[in-house]
C-alpha cells in the first residue's frame, strides 16, 4: 500500500506543468493600457507580497501575436489590448492551444488629436481629419481623386496656414485601428459622397477610410508615445494621435483638440458626448490561472472597485471607467473565469 501511495506522488509531481517553474506573471500588449496595467501590477505586489509582474509594451497586435503563441512557463499570461481580441487573433490562439481566453473589458478611452500648448490652439472636424490624411478624397465632382491638400487651411479657410503634418501610430498598434475608425471612418461618413460611395460600394469605400497619406502628412512614430510629445516640443503647428489617457499624463505640455464641437474630457468620454472613444480590455489566459502563481489574485485586483471602479485609482491615470452595473458583471464574470465565446468578434 505505501509503495502504491509513493508512486502515486510521483505521478501527480510528473503530471504538474512546466509553467510552475514561473513565479513572476508577464503580461504583454497595448502602449496605451501599458500604465493602467503597470498600476495595477505595483499594487498587487503591495498588497500580496509577491513579485510585482512583468508588464512589456509591445503593441496591442504585438502583444496578440506574442499571447497567442501557447499555452507554457514560455508564454505570456495576459496581454493588454486598445481594441478587441479580432475574430483571427482568436483563431490562431486556438489553433495554438489557447482556447480559455477571459475578457477584462477596463473601461472607456478617448482618441485624442493633440497639439503642443505652445502651438496656436485649433477647433476642427473628424471630416477635416478624414481630408487631410486620406490616401484618396472626393474632388469637385465627387469622384476620387490622390489628396491634394498640403496645408490645413486649403481644406478649411478657419484652420491655420501651415503644412499638414499628424504623427500617429504604426499599423501593429491598436491605436492605429481605433484612429482608422473612430476618426477616419466617422470623418468620412461627414461627407455626402463619402456616404453615396459607402451605398455603391462598400469595398471602395473601406479602402478609402483604411489608406493614409505616404507623402509626410501623416507620420508612423512607432509604439512609443513619448517620442510624439517630443517631435509636438520641436514642432508647435504639428500634431499627434494619443489615447485620452496619455492626454492626461502630459497635460502640462499638450493640449486636445476640440473635434465637433466637443472637446475630449474625463466626462465628455464618459457621457458619450466626445464620439471618438473606445473600451480597453486585457486577455487572461485562463489555463495559466492555478499554475503561474497569483494570476488569480492579479486579475481580481484588476476587477476590483478598488482599480477599476468609480473612484478607483485607474481613474487618476486618465481610465474613464465603466456605469457601474456593467463594471459589476464584467468583475462577476471575470471572478467566475468565463472563457468568452469568441462568436460576436469580426
Amino acid at each position: 500500500m505505501k509503495r502504491l501511495l509513493i508512486t502515486a506522488s510521483l505521478l501527480a509531481l510528473t503530471a504538474v506543468p512546466a509553467l510552475a517553474a514561473r513565479d513572476q506573471i508577464r503580461v504583454v500588449g497595448s502602449s496605451t493600457v501599458y500604465p493602467f496595467t503597470t498600476a495595477v501590477a505595483e499594487q498587487f505586489g503591495k498588497k500580496t507580497g509577491m513579485k510585482t509582474p512583468v508588464v512589456e509594451s509591445t503593441g496591442t497586435g504585438g502583444g496578440m501575436k506574442m499571447f497567442c503563441e501557447g499555452v507554457g512557463e514560455d508564454k505570456a499570461d495576459a496581454t493588454n489590448a486598445s481594441r478587441r481580441i479580432k475574430k483571427s487573433e482568436f483563431e490562431a490562439c486556438a489553433k495554438n492551444g489557447v482556447t480559455d481566453i477571459v475578457e477584462i473589458v477596463v473601461g472607456f478611452d478617448g482618441l485624442t488629436l493633440a497639439q503642443s500648448k505652445a502651438g496656436t490652439p485649433v477647433k476642427t472636424s473628424l471630416k477635416n481629419i478624414f481630408l487631410a490624411l486620406a490616401k484618396d478624397v472626393p474632388g469637385a465632382d465627387g469622384k476620387m481623386v490622390a489628396n491634394p491638400y498640403k496645408m490645413w487651411n486649403e481644406i478649411d479657410p478657419s484652420l491655420p496656414a501651415v503644412k499638414i503634418e499628424v504623427l500617429g501610430p504604426p499599423p501593429t498598434s491598436g491605436t492605429r485601428d481605433s484612429f482608422h475608425e473612430l476618426m477616419m471612418e466617422a470623418g468620412a461618413l461627414q461627407i455626402d459622397s463619402m456616404k453615396d460611395l459607402k451605398k455603391s460600394d462598400a469595398k471602395a469605400f473601406e479602402a478609402a477610410w483604411k489608406s493614409l497619406r505616404e507623402d509626410g502628412a501623416y507620420v508612423e512614430a512607432g509604439e512609443n508615445d513619448n517620442v510624439i510629445v517630443q517631435k509636438l516640443d520641436a514642432n508647435p503647428n504639428a500634431f499627434g494621435i494619443f489615447g485620452f489617457s496619455f492626454l492626461e499624463e502630459n497635460a502640462a505640455k499638450l493640449a486636445g483638440v476640440e473635434l465637433d464641437g466637443v472637446t475630449p474630457t474625463f466626462e465628455t468620454i464618459a457621457d458619450g458626448s466626445y464620439k471618438p472613444s473606445r473600451e480597453l480590455f486585457v486577455y487572461i489566459k485562463k489555463a495559466h490561472v492555478g499554475v503561474i502563481p497569483g494570476l488569480a489574485e492579479f486579475t481580481a485586483e484588476y476587477v476590483s472597485d478598488a482599480a477599476t471602479g468609480e473612484d478607483g485609482y485607474l481613474g487618476d491615470k486618465g481610465l474613464v471607467p465603466l456605469p457601474k452595473d456593467r463594471h459589476d458583471k464584467v468583475a462577476a464574470a471575470v471572478a467566475a473565469m468565463e472563457p468568452m465565446k469568441g462568436d460576436e468578434l469580426k
